[in-house]
């Protein structure tokens, strides 16, 4: 897979891409991420990317020609399977959506600043909209990262345990069951005896108990929309 984002700051984006699993993911061949600086398509010397927004009001605007520049540019290296602009009002990221985004080849990601990019750019070339929660970020580039990182690691080849991704909190609509490690006993609070039996077919039932259990407590919402 690769994903390329254009961002005004790259910098905020190394730390995410440049450790763990992310950076395996590269390493292996998987997964390439490429970040690219607005301001390398800026309008002019002073390396402009926003302005003043029609109509008045408090904040900038990032403009056509720079966004429409780059992504021209970018376009004519690859056929994008979905140009991704992260900002508050687009459709909540959850796990079916990425998911669904994992099987893609190639995606673009915008990433917001300011108040956000001029319409034009969202109406002429933008084809899914990705909000990460219902609050407002300095910039779209934690989004991007947030967003990379849960598709990234649904790719084949990706973890180490394949099946580890199946289990997640979110898959099937369901919250991942407890956890327990080493030792069995901690400060007398006991590891489930199930979990000590050796029974495959009990701990899968187990688990699914306490998924079930455990979303109708926290998030019923989920169940609802089953």
């Amino acid at each position: 897979m690769n994903i390329d984002i254009i961002t005004v700051l790259p910098e905020l984006l190394e730390g995410p891409f440049n450790h763990s699993i992310m950076k395996r993911a590269q390493e292996k061949g998987l997964l390439t991420i490429q970040t690219h600086n607005l301001r390398k398509w800026a309008i002019n010397k002073h390396m402009q990317v926003d302005d003043y927004q029609f109509g008045g009001g408090a904040g900038m605007v990032m403009m056509c020609e720079p966004l429409a520049n780059a992504i021209d540019e970018l376009q004519e290296a690859k056929k994008y399977d979905e140009i991704i602009y992260l900002t508050p009002d687009g459709k909540t990221f959850n796990q079916k959506a990425a998911n669904q985004l994992s099987l893609k080849n190639n995606l673009l990601l915008i990433c917001g600043h300011y108040k956000g990019i001029d319409e034009r750019i969202r109406s002429q070339y933008v084809t899914m909209e990705i909000s990460i929660g219902d609050y407002v970020l300095s910039g779209g580039e934690l989004a991007a990262a947030i967003v990379v990182d849960a598709i990234g690691r649904l790719l084949p080849g990706v973890l180490n345990d394949e099946t580890s991704a199946l289990f997640d909190s979110f898959q099937d609509n369901l919250l991942a069951p407890p956890v327990y490690t080493r030792p069995a006993d901690f400060r007398g609070d006991k590891v489930p005896d199930v979990l000590l039996q050796g029974d495959p077919k009990k701990v899968a039932e187990w688990r699914h108990e306490q998924s079930l259990l455990r979303t109708k407590t926290r998030r019923p919402d989920l169940l609802e929309e089953e």
